[in-house]
């Protein structure tokens, strides 16, 4: 169309030179005399025709669009796709899950069947099904070609090829554009599209899995299964990755222009911002513990090869503790001002096996520092010999402290079998203890033996709080040999905590159990506090006297 345009202009410029010329060829002004005589007679002319004007006829040429891209909504659904995950994961909420299916959306941007979704959609899976288009009748397999944790993105190739494709918005995502969003929620083999607008450019990315680095806030409804679909525009060119919700009915998306570099080192099999983890930030109810939560590890990442399992609690990595505001922050922060393959040092809480291991990615592996347990007979050992126990002044009991004078508690008069010192576990001291029973030796093999453990530990406090350290605190064999009678809060002005309370231990008519965890109201961080006590059933007084009896003084 240009082209032709031109042709007018340069017939325009071809008469004005024409009309020039026969006005002397100069747009100069001079004073002449008058002529002396007459000009000499010529010749008119013998045509008056004007000079032709090129003709050009043939057509503009137009871009021919490539086959299999899609450029309108009414075909956005043949580009977008379901996936699902199956693998063995750790949920922080529900625990183990073997063989378990999670599924989320993505789109296709490659004819050959490149397309892009969530890290935490893939990463970890032992295998991808991929259905394209809303077609449940063809079931592709996919592999994952590279992942960033960070970003939360990931690339990954469906078997086959000739698949339709979305192509790239070229300009910024500008407040008021409007916007689409599509996938598959879960469950539900239907394709959805939701309607919007953007209204952020710049919004917060830190969420507890992921810390994006540009995100665009919109109001087009996100459904649940559609993580890792398309955000499009009228055209169907890809605005974002959709990646997250609130309450509050705010969407978000990965900004197309910040996750273009990033998906290109994905497709050529290379992992950024990553170790090798599907993570996501906790935080304690009482603040006192956080880390990154490790629900699945990538085979052969940095992470694997370090010793990193399904379960861990990432706490600490170069000695920072992680997630204590509960996103990914601090977390991708480090790995961004380091290369893949800097050797970092990571620490993790390991709760099935009571452990706290320290080691290096890129470097030594995961070894054990120290240990923690509990439960009856294993709750690490208190040795030596009570400083004092004087009569209390309440009749039948007495006051013992330990051998440091930190620790005080009333317990009744006849557990005379008492000691304390150190709490120690596998030859290593992690905190003050006391245990007073009629015979230390029943209390701590058998059911049907009355007796008290109380300890307080800082090495606890560093690693969690005390909800935590009564989730994971090991009382299997309470929960197999008693009955759970249920979970009560527990604060005495001074101390808080919860407590877990068992009856029938060993059978109908056994003994009843109390495993309080707790923390110094004034310094929540500074320790954590167990107190382990069986009774008679019903025999609440002696508990009752020994909650509001035991003091620690450092």
């Amino acid at each position: 169309m240009y082209r032709n345009m031109l042709k007018p202009v340069l017939f325009l410029a071809i008469v004005v030179m024409v009309v020039g010329l026969a006005c002397g060829g100069s747009t100069q002004v001079a004073t002449l005399a008058p002529p002396t005589q007459a000009p000499p007679t010529q010749a008119p002319p013998t045509s008056t025709a004007a000079p032709a004007v090129p003709t050009d006829t043939s057509a503009p040429v137009a871009t021919a669009v490539p086959s299999g891209l899609v450029t309108n909504l009414s075909d956005l659904k043949k580009a977008t796709i379901q996936i699902e995950a199956v693998g063995t994961f750790v949920d922080p909420q529900f625990g183990y899950e073997p063989n378990a299916a999670g599924r989320g959306s993505g789109f296709i941007i490659d004819p050959s069947g490149l397309a892009v979704t969530n890290n935490h959609v893939v990463t970890g899976a032992a295998l991808l099904k991929v259905w394209v288009g809303g077609d449940v009748n063809k079931v592709y397999n996919a592999k994952v070609l590279g992942v960033s944790e960070c970003s939360d993105l990931a690339v990954i190739d469906i078997e086959g090829d000739g698949f339709p494709y979305l192509s790239w918005y070229e300009q910024p995502a500008n407040v008021g554009l409007e916007v689409y969003t599509a996938g598959f929620p879960l469950g539900d083999p239907e394709f959805t599209m939701t309607k919007g607008i953007v209204s952020k450019e710049n919004a917060d990315g830190n969420t507890s899995w992921a810390s994006v680095k540009s995100v665009i806030e919109h109001d087009a409804t996100i459904n649940p299964g559609n993580s890792g679909g398309p955000l499009v525009d009228t055209n169907a060119t890809i605005v974002g990755i959709n990646y997250a919700g609130n309450a509050a009915n705010q969407y978000f998306a990965i900004d197309h222009l910040a996750a273009l570099p990033v998906i290109d080192q994905l497709k050529t099999g290379k992992d950024v911002d990553s170790i090798g983890i599907n993570g996501q930030a906790i935080v304690s109810d009482d603040g006192t513990v956080s880390g990154i939560w490790v629900s699945s590890v990538k085979s052969g990442s940095p992470a694997d090869k370090t010793g990193v399992k399904a379960g861990d609690l990432l706490y600490q990595l170069e000695n920072l503790y992680l997630a204590t505001d509960g996103t990914m922050k601090d977390y991708c922060d480090i790995l961004r001002t380091h290369n893949p393959t800097d050797t970092l040092q990571i620490q993790v809480v390991r709760w099935d096996t009571q452990e706290v291991l320290e080691g290096q990615l890129n470097g030594r592996n995961l070894e054990v520092a120290y240990t923690f347990s509990g439960g009856t007979g294993d709750t690490g050992t208190s040795t030596g010999t009570a400083v004092n126990c004087v009569a209390s002044s309440t009749s039948g009991y007495n006051t013992c402290t330990d051998n440091t004078g930190n620790l005080s508690v009333d317990v009744p008069d006849t557990w005379t079998d008492v000691i304390g010192s150190a709490w120690t576990y596998d030859g290593q001291d992690i905190g003050l203890a006391i245990s007073a029973a009629p015979n230390l030796a029943d209390f701590q093999g058998y059911y049907n033996a009355e007796g008290v453990f109380f300890g307080a530990s800082d090495t606890f406090a560093q690693i969690g709080g005390y909800v935590e350290f009564l989730d994971f605190y090991t009382v299997d064999s309470y929960k197999v040999d008693c009955r759970f009678e249920g979970r009560l809060d527990y604060n005495d002005g001074l101390y808080r905590g919860k407590y877990d309370f068992y009856s029938n231990c060993g059978g109908a008519g056994g003994y009843d159990a109390y495993i309080l965890s707790a923390v110094d109201i004034a310094d929540p961080t500074s320790k954590i506090i167990l107190i382990e006590v069986q009774v008679v059933p019903g025999d609440t007084t002696t508990v009752e006297q020994i909650w509001n009896t035991f003091y620690v003084y450092f």
